[in-house]
């Protein structure tokens, strides 16, 4: 049988984990190192479940953490995004996370939990473990990037 905080978990999973595999989607550029982020955190949250005090908070910022490490190991690899499943996602979607991952990890992080996850910016501070003054910084800076990556990938 399962326990309260086991079943709040399964309710979490099933009302945000579409938004945040998309979030982390979009941060990392990569499905597989998304879903297995996203599947890691939740399986974390559920071994920790008793010491978390805000589950849902606690889940992105896990998420994102352990994408950001596997794109650490990845990087070696790869240059760009991986668009072999790019029937999931429209060219033009493509082209936002190629330009995404031009950014700086914190500005992307940022800008994905921002605009994308809509998130208010004291929140991406919590999730990106940083300040308000520096999260905006970050968004002013990456949306800045953005457009002029964007600009040039239309001229």
């Amino acid at each position: 049988m399962a326990t309260e905080s086991e079943s709040d978990l399964e309710r979490l999973y099933r009302q945000h984990s579409g938004r945040l595999l998309g979030s982390v989607l979009a941060f990392a550029g990569d499905r597989e190192v998304a879903m297995d982020a996203v599947s890691e955190a939740f399986a974390q949250a559920l071994r920790r479940r008793e010491s978390i005090r805000s589950p849902l908070a606690w889940i992105w910022r896990a998420a994102f953490r352990i994408a950001a490490g596997n794109l650490k190991s990845r990087r070696r690899e790869a240059t760009g995004p991986s668009q072999e499943e790019s029937y999931e996602m429209p060219e033009q979607a493509w082209e936002l996370v190629a330009a995404l991952q031009r950014l700086s990890d914190k500005q992307r992080a940022s800008v994905v939990l921002h605009y994308y996850a809509d998130c208010p910016v004291k929140e991406v501070a919590a999730i990106t473990g940083t300040t308000s003054a520096a999260v905006r910084m970050h968004l002013n800076r990456g949306r800045r990037r953005l457009r002029e990556l964007l600009e040039e990938q239309h001229d």
